[in-house]
C-alpha cells in the first residue's frame, strides 16, 4: 500500500462577470485537486482551496517528497504530519487517503464510516449577491427565481457589502416576492459589529421563514455573538474558516452559535471534521456544513451528513442542509453529483463513488501565470 505517485491539478476559472459578498467581488474561482496512487494501483482523490502558487509550492517542495513511499494505511500519521505544516493541503491528503481506504475495503466512503442513515441529504442554494453594476438587486432576485424553478426552497444570500439601507431594501424585496415559498438565510461574512447586526432585528421580526443569520460579527467575539443570539430572534451560525475542533468547542461553551458550519477543505483532517459534527450533536445544536470552495469537498460533507444521526429526536428523519453553490463555477461539474428538488441522492459506488472529469480539469488547469 505504498504511495508511488502524486498528481496535482491546480485549476483556475476567470469569471465572465465578477460577483461577490461583503469581502468584495470575485474575478476568478480556483481549486486544487490531488490524486494519490498506490503500488497496487488504487487511487484516491482529494481537494483543497487556497492561493494556487502557495499550494503548488507546498506540494512540490515538501508534501510530495514526504508522501511518496508512505504506507497509505497510516492515514492518521500522514495527515497529522502534513497538518502541522499546512492545514489546507492536509485536507486534500485526508480526502485522498480516505478514498483509498474505502476502495481497498470495497466500500463506499459512507460504508467506511459505518454506513449511511439516509439515502439523500437536503441542500440549500447559496448565492453571491453583489455584482459590479447598479442592477445587482434585480440580478439577485432573478437568480433566486431561477433556483426556485429548479426545486430549491432553501436559499442563502449575502448582506454586509452595501450600506444597511441598501441591503435591507434588497431583503424586503426578496421576502415580498418569494417569502411565502422559501426559507432564507442571511450571510454577512463577519462584516458588522453587534450594534449594526442588531439593527436588523425590526426587519427580521416581520417574517418567520428565516434559517439563520451567518457570521454577522468577526469570529472569536463570542460574547457579542451571544448577545446577538438573544437580541435578534434568529438562529446565529458560523465557523466556515475555523480549522480546529477546539475552537468550535470554545464557541459552543460561550453559547455563541445555534448552528456550526465547518468546511471540509478548511478543517485539515476529515476525522476532525466529523468530530466537529459529533461535537454539535453532543452539545445539542445544529450543524449545517459550509462547502462553497470545492465540489469534491462538498461530496465529503454530504457523505458525512448522510452518516450523522438526526439533530432532533422529535424529527427522526431530519438532517440539516449542506451548502450548494449556485454561482458561475465550472468546477462543480468535475464531480457528477446533482441536486433534484433541493435534495442530493448519495451514491453507493466504491470509494468516493464518482468519477472525476479529468478532461474538464485539463481544460481549466492553471498555467502558472498571474491571475490576481
Amino acid at each position: 500500500m505504498r504511495i508511488v505517485q502524486v498528481d496535482t491539478f491546480p485549476l483556475l476559472y476567470r469569471n465572465s462577470k465578477p460577483y461577490g459578498d461583503a469581502n468584495g467581488l470575485k474575478a476568478y474561482r480556483s481549486t486544487y485537486f490531488i490524486r494519490l496512487v498506490t503500488e497496487s494501483g488504487i487511487t484516491g482523490w482529494g481537494e483543497c482551496s487556497g492561493w494556487l502558487p502557495a499550494l503548488e509550492c507546498a506540494f512540490r517542495e515538501q508534501i510530495i517528497p514526504y508522501i511518496l513511499g508512505q504506507d497509505a494505511r497510516l492515514r492518521t500519521k500522514i495527515v497529522q504530519t502534513i497538518g502541522s505544516w499546512h492545514t489546507r493541503p492536509a485536507s486534500a491528503v485526508s480526502m485522498a487517503l480516505t478514498d483509498i481506504a474505502a476502495r481497498r475495503a470495497g466500500q463506499s466512503v459512507c460504508g467506511l464510516w459505518g454506513g449511511p442513515l439516509r439515502e439523500q441529504v437536503p441542500v440549500y442554494a447559496s448565492f453571491q449577491s453583489y455584482t459590479e453594476d447598479e442592477t445587482w438587486e434585480s440580478v439577485s432576485l432573478q437568480r433566486i427565481e431561477e433556483a426556485l424553478t429548479k426545486g430549491f426552497t432553501r436559499m442563502k444570500v449575502k448582506v454586509g457589502g452595501k450600506p444597511l439601507a441598501d441591503d435591507m431594501r434588497h431583503i424586503r424585496a426578496l421576502q415580498s416576492r418569494f417569502g411565502r415559498h422559501i426559507e432564507l438565510a442571511l450571510d454577512a461574512n463577519q462584516s458588522y459589529d453587534a450594534a449594526a447586526a442588531c439593527a436588523w432585528q425590526p426587519l427580521i421580526g416581520k417574517w418567520d421563514n428565516w434559517m439563520w443569520f451567518e457570521e454577522p460579527l468577526p469570529l472569536h467575539q463570542w460574547q457579542p455573538y451571544a448577545h446577538c443570539r438573544q437580541k435578534l430572534g434568529i438562529p446565529i451560525s458560523g465557523g466556515e474558516n475555523v480549522a480546529e475542533a477546539k475552537i468550535f468547542m470554545n464557541a459552543v461553551q460561550q453559547q455563541a452559535f445555534d448552528i456550526l458550519q465547518p468546511d471540509p477543505v478548511h478543517v485539515g483532517d476529515l476525522d476532525e471534521y466529523r468530530g466537529i459534527l459529533q461535537l454539535a450533536r453532543f452539545a445539542e445544536i445544529r450543524v449545517s456544513p459550509h462547502t462553497y470552495d470545492g465540489a469534491l469537498a462538498r461530496c465529503y460533507a454530504l457523505y458525512a451528513q448522510a452518516c450523522l444521526k438526526p439533530w432532533s429526536k422529535m424529527e427522526p428523519d431530519s438532517i440539516e442542509p449542506v451548502e450548494w453553490d449556485m454561482m458561475d463555477n465550472p468546477f462543480t461539474s468535475i464531480v457528477p453529483l446533482e441536486a433534484e428538488q433541493g435534495m442530493v441522492r448519495i451514491p453507493s459506488g466504491t470509494g468516493v463513488g464518482l468519477d472525476v472529469d479529468e478532461e474538464l480539469m485539463r481544460h481549466y488547469r492553471w498555467d502558472g501565470s498571474r491571475y490576481w
